[in-house]
């Protein structure tokens, strides 16, 4: 019984400090959440109507209304591409399920707000790695999200181009 017991508790808090690979048996350092190399797919923003109220510091998404890719911070919505274009996006007309909806990952509950939960003490996103996403990416996405591994920068799409950040 103290051995059931014993190996039940080691796999409940393996839960709790999860890391997750996507297309990969394991994960970079110390991701929470990774993703394969050599590949062409980023991940996909969600494109909002209305910026939400009660948004944390940490938050990324897309304005549909002015076409910008924005980051909230403590002090207000930080702009991360120029104005872009959503003619390419399709959007989803389904009425929005009440509750939580959300996946956490790192923690087994949160307060914050979001559909993808990333919440840990000592580990972070791992963004895909794409090498050249302008030249490789043939057909991105508006709100696309990577890391560009030949200049090294963060790298997102707004729907006509490509914005680098360091």
């Amino acid at each position: 019984m103290k051995n059931i017991l014993l190996l039940t508790g080691f796999l409940f808090s393996g839960f709790l400090f999860a890391q997750v690979g996507i297309g990969k048996e394991s994960v970079d350092g110390d991701g929470i959440l990774d993703f394969a190399p050599n590949t062409t797919n980023g991940i996909m923003l969600p494109i909002v109507e209305t910026l939400p109220n009660d948004a944390v510091a940490g938050t990324i998404l897309m304005d549909k209304n002015d076409k910008i890719i924005k980051m909230k911070d403590s002090s207000g919505w930080v702009l991360l591409s120029d104005v872009g274009s959503v003619n390419n996006a399709t959007f989803n007309t389904n009425a929005e399920v009440p509750g939580p909806n959300r996946v956490i990952i790192g923690n087994s509950t949160t307060a914050v707000p979001g559909v993808l939960v990333l919440e840990s003490a000592d580990k972070a996103l791992v963004l895909p790695k794409i090498a050249d996403p302008h030249i490789n990416v043939k057909n991105p996405y508006p709100g696309m999200i990577c890391y560009d591994t030949v200049s090294k920068t963060m790298a997102v799409f707004d729907g006509l181009k490509w914005s680098y950040w360091k």
